[in-house]
């Protein structure tokens, strides 16, 4: 099973309204394990980046005058993830902006990011696991132990990698890194994003070497008392069905 992780930083909140795509990362699960290949790209959206927004992510206007349109780089991006399941939090604002991108693209080849991919939100999930609590993806940081202490301020790659962590603790996995680069996927354009200084400074990144999430396993003591209870089930059911 293939997934891409995947969030995206914008110059406002509504593309009705002509906001743009500035930022795109990803990170890619196969059968619930970090391969370590990503994408990540910059793009210049062809317009001004409101100011509310750049006080979220710190992109600034004069950063993106030099990075590549939509258009240079859908090809690279839909490719990277195409055929899998999209995992976003909060995915109707980033599937929406996406779709717009692409109905500007107007390509033969691209439609809309459903005809080409499944979508799984995490923020509905969460809100299923956790109704009436708070469940933004610092708050379910802090509910998952997953360290956000470089999220400052919002960076696609950064988030995409922590709500990768997030997701499969909350959907009960653990991940496995892949330490090596070659699997890194980026525009000529925005290769130098991953070590270019942004108006935010250096792209954040979750440590590399950092430990692979724990699998706890149950106890002979536990072992024995969950087969106890089956065994309790069973003879006051007549029969169980696992």
């Amino acid at each position: 099973m293939r997934q891409v992780v995947l969030d995206t930083e914008t110059t406002g909140l509504d593309p009705k309204t002509g906001h743009r795509v500035i930022e795109i990362g990803c990170v890619e699960l196969v059968n619930r394990k970090l391969t370590g290949r990503h994408y990540h790209q910059y793009i210049n959206p062809e317009r001004e980046v409101e100011d509310g927004a750049i006080e979220v992510h710190g992109i600034t206007n004069e950063f993106l005058q030099d990075k590549p349109v939509f258009a240079q780089i859908a090809d690279e991006f839909m490719s990277f993830c195409e055929g899998a399941e999209l995992v976003i939090h909060n995915a109707p604002f980033d599937v929406g902006f996406i779709d717009w991108e692409l109905k500007l693209l107007a390509s033969p080849r691209w439609r809309r990011v459903t005809d080409h991919c499944s979508v799984l939100d995490t923020l509905a999930l969460a809100r299923e696991k956790h109704p009436g609590q708070k469940n933004s993806l610092d708050a379910l940081c802090k509910r998952y132990f997953v360290d956000n202490s470089q999220r400052d301020l919002h960076g696609a790659l950064l988030d995409a990698e922590i709500l990768a962590d997030v997701f499969l603790l909350m959907t009960g996995g653990q991940t496995g890194l892949a330490l090596t680069q070659d699997g890194d996927i980026r525009g000529d354009e925005g290769a130098r994003g991953l070590e270019a200084e942004s108006a935010a400074g250096p792209v954040r990144r979750l440590a590399g070497d950092r430990q692979p999430l724990p699998v706890v396993s149950a106890t002979a003591e536990e072992l024995e008392g969950h087969q106890t209870m089956l065994n309790l089930l069973e003879k006051t059911a007549g029969k169980h069905f696992w």
